[in-house]
Parts: structure tokens; sequence; C-alpha cells
């Protein structure tokens, strides 16, 4: 199992290192298949899925320079048959799964079949998420939001918490659910990023708190690598590591 789990991309020279060892051979000789789902129940999302597969987002993600690069839409899988689309994910050499929507990302890798499938691809395919692409990896995933999210999703448990912000305390909603199972711990992203006001370092350990497993908080210059059993935080930034 070989997986790069990133807040933002390939943000420094570390993150890329690490990808280039994971692929055991230049970008430019690789096959890519990148992953827009989580994205779509966002406001603007299928804007920004295209700028995402057509390299115009600041993140470095589709656009690292690629051999060839396929989009796999999780939502249409159902209505395919398995046997064409598996052909595509075996003939790549790295899945790319991008930001969004975690609950609605994890629903889709269930429905699709690919949650299944990943533990049999990975000892030759790298994983490498991010953001919400990379909270999806875990046996239980854990998010907020300032409203209810609807739409398709597959939580577990909801409740209340109240985080700190500039503004003042705020109260959002909870959400756990399943992930694809790959590893035994949790990821928050965009640790202590300003935009993000749910992942400072306070607030970041009220969420980690409602998690049963170890909760990896990583920023925008962080990424976690995984080999088989073998985790290794890279990073050129801040990460913290919350095991209660």
């Amino acid at each position: 199992m070989k997986l790069l789990l990133t807040s933002n991309g390939v943000s420094n020279n570390s993150i890329n290192n690490a990808l280039l060892d994971l692929l055991g051979k230049p970008i430019a000789e690789c096959n890519a298949l990148f992953i827009p789902t989580a994205i779509y129940p966002h406001p603007n999302g299928a804007n920004m899925a295209w700028q995402a597969i057509c390299g115009k987002t600041k993140s470095r993600f589709c656009q690292l320079g690629w051999k060839s690069l396929g989009v796999l839409e999780l939502t249409a899988l159902p209505s395919i048959k398995k046997e064409i689309w598996i052909q595509d994910i075996q003939a790549a050499d790295a899945l790319l799964v991008w930001g969004g929507n975690v609950l609605y990302l994890s629903y889709w890798m269930q429905q699709s079949g690919l949650a299944d499938l990943l533990p049999s691809l990975l000892h030759k395919i790298v994983y490498m998420g991010m953001s919400a692409g990379s909270m999806v990896v875990s046996t239980t995933i854990g998010e907020t939001y300032s409203t209810y999210p609807g739409g398709s999703m597959n939580a577990l448990t909801s409740e209340n918490i109240v985080f700190s912000t500039p503004q003042g305390e705020i109260s959002k909603f909870f959400f756990t659910a399943q992930g694809a199972g790959l590893v035994d711990f949790a990821l928050i992203p965009h640790f202590e990023n300003e935009n993000f006001p749910d992942t400072s370092r306070a607030n970041a350990e009220k969420w980690a708190a409602k998690l049963p497993i170890p909760v990896y908080a990583i920023d925008d210059q962080t990424a976690i690598k995984v080999v088989d059993n073998t985790i290794e935080v890279i990073s050129e930034g801040r990460w913290k590591l919350f095991n209660f």
C-alpha cells in the first residue's frame, strides 16, 4: 500500500520528493487518474473541478507533468460495467483524489465499489489525496459543517460542537462517517490556517477528541506518507498528532 496524504497538494520539495519515491520513476513517465467527485457539493463546484483538471488551481496536483491524465468520476461508475473502469485504474500509476465534501466522497467511494477495490490495487498504484481526498482513507472520518450538508452521505453520528473563532464562539454540526478503511488514523487538513477557523490548535483538539482513533492535524506544507504499515510525516510546516 502506497499513500501520500496531503492537505494542499504538492506544495513543497519535500512532498514532491516523497511522491517521486512512491512512484519509483519520474512523474513524466506516469499515468494518473483524477477523481474530482468531492468538490461537486460546494458552490461553483463544477467550475472548480474544471479548474483542477486543467491545472488552473494554486495547488499543484493535476499539473505536475503527468504522462497522461484521465478523469474517474465516481458517481458515474455504478452505471458502467465494472470490468471497463477497473481497466483504467489498473493502467494508472497514480490515483489523484481531490478535496471538497468528505462525507459525499466517502458515500460515493462506497456506492461505486472503489473502496472495496482499493486494498487490492494499492500494491502498485500510488494514492495521492488532497484535503477531503486524504481524509477519506481513514476507518473513521470526522468533519464539521456550519449548516446541515444534506445530500448523499454515509454519516454514522451527528452532534453539535462549539468552536472558538476570532468573532467569538460558534456552534457547528460535527459528523462522523465510515471511510475507506485504508489507515487506522484520521486527518484534519489545513491545520492552523486562518481561512479554516475550525482547524486552529484549540479547535483541532476538540475535533480530534471526538474520534476513536489517533488524529494527525497537518498544515498545507505537510503530508503523511504511508507505505504498508509504516507512517512518515513529511513536513516543511506544522503538524500535530492527537492520540488521546
